[in-house]
């Protein structure tokens, strides 16, 4: 292969790289911003040029060969250098800009998330958002995202994590099912309730208490395990905050979920001087891949994001 042919292949050669890395020729077009078509086509010339296969192609999945993961085993870390040159260039000027792929939990996305990025977008004009809507645990490396939104007590050693706020979860439930069924004094009163649950696999349906004392939680042995039933379940807040609202029972809901119907009084928290300890975690992250620098972009929405959550949801 003769200088200008290879000069002509450089392309290709990032492309590999790129499905190597998120594993499907959809995944990379997606990362791209090309057609699913023009990365095969792409990678077809490369192997001709090559003359040996590169990847192995199937119903389901893409797999290198044994050359072309070597080529991308040596080209990659070059690539990833060239890129991350660039944007330090191109952010010279000290304007953020540019596309920025976001995941955030389902729930905590349309209620507390969506709001915020309008008005960083307005006053950041030359970024771009693509906010991915999932209550999966997704490698943020491999599906490409710039940053995530976490509400987790567990941040991988893989990723920068910074925390926005802290996150508790609260009991509520409508005035009317209250009127109709009465208001639980203790925790031990749940077991003749309606208690909405969030299934967990593996996990008992049960809550956990501890007594409140003043504005924080005296803990010690004195936690009281309540099992709980109910006619509805969701894996999602947001479901079971619609559940409580139609009278159907008691839910545990993060505060960001029962924020706004606690404020207008279209829900009513339940035993307020018990800490209850159920499905949902203590602290909204923000989280992206290891990298040595952070784009100007990812630095300015995080900033934006810790400034916009720094009182939290609901205060005792």
């Amino acid at each position: 292969m003769d200088k200008r042919t290879a000069n002509t292949l450089w392309g290709q050669l990032h492309w590999l790289v790129v499905l190597a890395q998120q594993g499907s020729f959809t995944a990379a077009a997606d990362r791209l911003g090309v057609s699913k078509a023009a990365v095969s086509q792409r990678i077809a010339e490369l192997e001709r040029a090559a003359g040996i296969a590169l990847v192995r192609r199937t119903t389901r999945s893409v797999r290198l060969t044994e050359a072309g993961q070597r080529l991308v085993d040596e080209t990659g870390d070059s690539f990833n250098a060239i890129e991350q040159s660039f944007l330090t260039v191109k952010e010279s000027a000290g304007t953020p800009q540019g596309l920025l792929k976001v995941t955030a939990p389902v729930a905590f996305a349309r209620q507390q998330l969506v709001t915020r990025l309008a008005d960083f977008l307005k006053s950041h004009p030359h970024v771009r958002i693509e906010l991915d809507l999932s209550d999966r645990i997704n490698s943020l490396a491999l599906n490409g995202f710039d940053l995530a939104i976490r509400h987790t007590d567990q941040v991988p050693d893989t990723s920068v994590a910074w925390a926005l706020c802290p996150s508790r979860a609260v009991l509520v439930a409508s005035p009317e099912y209250l009127m109709q069924r009465g208001e639980p004094k203790t925790p031990d009163d749940l077991r003749d309730h309606a208690c909405l649950n969030y299934p967990r696999t593996g996990e008992r349906s049960e809550w956990t208490f501890i007594r409140r004392q003043g504005q924080g939680v005296r803990h010690s042995n004195t936690a009281q395990v309540i099992p709980i039933t109910g006619a509805f379940g969701a894996n999602n807040s947001e479901a079971l905050r619609e559940a409580a609202l139609a009278r159907l029972g008691i839910a545990l809901l993060p505060d960001f979920s029962a924020e706004a119907p606690l404020r207008s009084g279209l829900l009513k928290q339940v035993l307020p001087s018990w800490h209850c300890q159920g499905p949902f975690s203590s602290t909204i992250y923000a989280v992206r891949p290891y990298a040595l620098r952070t784009p100007l972009a990812v630095n300015a929405l995080v900033g934006f994001l810790k400034t916009s959550f720094t009182n939290g949801f609901l205060t005792d």
